[in-house]
């Protein structure tokens, strides 16, 4: 169940959010062994004029960012398998956006599985007591 989170420098663009949003989804659900039914994306834009690197805006730069920041529950996926995300997770966005800062970033952050679910349930719990969407929530 990532939880994805992209902020993109610019003002909004429904276009590019709308291009970017399954490509993210079906490249992070196949590279990291996730389902899409259990992916939230949320897309959030920056004016160049307010994000800096070094010191300098991107305006000043005249360069687009991004930070693309995607949670899973921890020890859900290899090494291998999470640089080959950041790899190709890098390219998809720097090819969408466009002049993109080499410092545009992806942080996959490892949360807990007691600390990290959705539905008011941890990934913890899940793993122990399954249960179907159909069935009452557990008290």
């Amino acid at each position: 169940m990532p939880g994805i989170t992209l902020k993109i420098s610019g003002e909004p663009n429904l276009d590019l959010i709308h291009s970017i949003v399954p490509k993210l989804t079906t490249l992070t659900c196949e590279l990291l062994e996730k389902r899409p039914d259990q992916t939230l994306v949320m897309v959030q834009f920056l004016p160049h004029a307010q994000w800096f690197i070094d010191s300098r805006s991107l305006a000043q730069q005249g360069l687009n960012s991004f930070r693309l920041e995607v949670t899973i529950t921890d020890e859900t996926n290899t090494k291998a398998q999470k640089a080959r995300f950041l790899r190709e997770a890098f390219e998809l966005l720097a090819t969408e956006i466009g002049n993109v800062h080499a410092h545009s970033n992806i942080h996959v952050i490892d949360c807990r599985a007691s600390a990290y679910g959705y539905g008011g349930l941890s990934q913890e719990y899940k793993l122990h007591h399954p249960y179907s969407p159909d069935s009452p929530r557990p008290a």
